[in-house]
């Protein structure tokens, strides 16, 4: 069905282009993207879903899909996975190596150009229209290309405009739409990561086992994650500590063997976690994901805060989209704000918390968890998602005191 003939259906007006009003406009096609576009479409709502790049692109990521992540997937959803993590070996500095192994499934490890791609496809066949190779220069919510307070103008690259009732911006943390809302950040981080082919003999040594090292500068940590014949290694830690995280990462590959191995990608990614008073809208436009500032502090993980907020997002939207006015309009895009800070932003807080302990005491985590069995059975549950960091501080005495007495100064 054209656009045009979908938009005369639905009862839309239809501007002179061509083009429909659209309900909900997402901007970014990533984990998050993808989740709110399908959210939205599933209402029956026209949904429209740009990014800039074409699909499947590479993105840096380590891909590992806990137990949050993949409850919050589509009814239905293949996860592709690449591997089953089963144990992980812990160092501290590459030194201190212990392994621990279960004998159910940690998480799951993805390539995310196949996961990304799959999830837009679920949003396409839920009914949003999907537009690659698309850039969004600017919003506007007032002005000569807004023709009524109901509506939002998506100015593209190439001076086209498109209108929505609501829009969602899931365009990254360094994207146009966070700038529009004003997402303020206060903690930004250096990621670097190289996919690095092996023989079949290396890959069977790592089948099913993956590497944590806490790292040599404070809150840094590295990472290995199989993947087949392909091992992602990375290191993260505080920008600003460029030239350090590099070295960290070239000693780490060393020590582990793997510098005879030619990386086939070598990449870097700034991750930004958002400030408690951040905003999460502005008018009829909503952030999640990377655009928000949304990641768990200390771990950096995102994947599952970006499904979660997208989730969120394109349902709140659709509400957004149906406000008659202003005041209507600002009610949905606070009640989607509630909704975020209830859950992920409870779950961000004790992440700051735990990224402190970390930052003074990385031996202390890694004693414990290597050493102390109901620290390993905690960091079991989270990662199959049958609990949360922040639910283990709420209810076991001990992590509460620990965390107590670092945010004293």
């Amino acid at each position: 069905m054209s656009s045009d003939n979908a938009a005369q259906e639905a009862g839309r007006d239809v501007p002179g282009d061509g083009e429909p009003v659209w309900d909900v406009v997402v901007v970014g096609a990533g984990p998050a993207g993808a989740s709110a576009a399908y959210a939205a479409a599933s209402t029956g709502r026209k949904v429209l879903l740009l990014e800039k790049a074409e699909l499947p692109r590479y993105k840096t990521c380590g891909g590992g899909i806990i137990g949050p992540s993949r409850d919050a997937l589509p009814p239905g959803f293949e996860l592709p996975l690449r591997d089953r993590v089963h144990a992980v070996t812990f160092s501290l500095n590459g030194k201190l190596t212990r392994t621990r192994r279960s004998k159910r499934m940690l998480f799951g490890l993805i390539n995310r150009p196949e996961f990304d791609a799959g999830l837009v496809e679920v949003a396409r066949k839920a009914g949003a229209e999907v537009r690659t190779g698309v850039t969004v220069s600017r919003v506007e919510q007032h002005g000569s290309a807004v023709p009524d307070r109901r509506t939002v103008a998506i100015v593209l690259g190439d001076g086209r405009t498109l209108l929505a009732r609501a829009v969602v911006g899931a365009d990254g943390s360094a994207g146009r739409i966070g700038a529009h809302v004003g997402v303020k950040l206060d903690q930004v981080d250096l990621g670097l990561e190289a996919e690095i082919p092996v023989p079949a003999t290396v890959a069977e040594d790592w089948a099913g086992r993956v590497h944590l090292d806490w790292g040599p500068i404070p809150g840094s940590y590295g990472w290995v994650f199989p993947k087949g014949d392909t091992l992602t290694v990375g290191v993260i830690s505080a920008r600003g500590e460029g030239a350090g995280t590099k070295r960290y990462l070239e000693d780490f590959i060393a020590r582990l063997g793997l510098a005879g191995f030619e990386p086939s990608i070598s990449s870097g990614h700034l991750t930004r976690c958002r400030s408690d008073d951040s905003p999460l809208s502005r008018g009829r436009v909503l952030v999640c994901g990377d655009a928000a500032g949304l990641l768990e502090p200390w771990t950096r993980e995102g994947i599952s805060f970006a499904l979660r907020s997208g989730r969120l997002a394109g349902e709140w939207a659709v509400r957004i989209a149906e406000a008659q006015d202003a005041v209507d309009a600002r009610r949905q895009a606070l009640n989607y704000a509630f909704a975020i800070k209830a859950g992920l932003g409870v779950e961000m807080g004790v992440g700051r918390r735990m990224l402190t302990l970390f930052e003074r005491r990385p031996g202390l985590i890694h004693a414990a968890v290597t050493g102390f069995r109901p620290a390993w059975h905690a960091f079991a549950r989270v990662t199959r998602g049958t609990t949360t960091l922040a639910e283990i501080v709420r209810t076991h005495p001990v992590a509460r005191r620990v965390l107590s007495a670092m945010d004293k100064p």
